[in-house]
Parts: C-alpha cells; sequence; structure tokens
C-alpha cells in the first residue's frame, strides 16, 4: 500500500478547480493508495515521472519506494508544458 503526499504546488491548483472536478481528481488520487498498475497510468519519459487521466485533466507524480508524491495538476492542453 502506497502513502499519497501532494506537494503544495498541486493542492493549490486542486482547490482552485471546481468542486465536482477536484472531487473526481481526489478520488482518483487516494486509488492509487492502492496500486496504479491497472489504472490509467502512464510513465512520461520527458521529465521520468507519471501521469494519471482524470477526464480533460491529469495529474503527474513520481514514487519514491512506497511514497506517492502528487507534483502537479492540471489541464491536458497545458499540463505537459511545465513541470
Amino acid at each position: 500500500m502506497f502513502e499519497i503526499i501532494w506537494e503544495e504546488k498541486a493542492l493549490q491548483k486542486l482547490y482552485k478547480l471546481e468542486n465536482k472536478i477536484s472531487s473526481r481528481i481526489y478520488k482518483k488520487v487516494d486509488e492509487l493508495k492502492l496500486g496504479f498498475k491497472s489504472k490509467d497510468v502512464k510513465r512520461l519519459k520527458i521529465f521520468d515521472t507519471f501521469r494519471l487521466r482524470v477526464g480533460d485533466y491529469r495529474i503527474i507524480f513520481d514514487v519514491q519506494g512506497e511514497i506517492i508524491r502528487i507534483l502537479n495538476i492540471g489541464h491536458r492542453k497545458k499540463i505537459y508544458k511545465t513541470k
């Protein structure tokens, strides 16, 4: 089982979203605690991190042992331009 740690930048972006979208994102991230091999997760080669897709939004995270660190959240059109 993984531990989820939210970076301040990711939390700020989560709070700025609509409640409906932010709750969907939070639920999907919470599901990562059980593992992410079968979820809609892909490794990003450019940043050596992972991304989780939730509708039009992407959650960028990395894994260090048993810790998943949520780095960034954003719309799919903008998220890959800045880390």
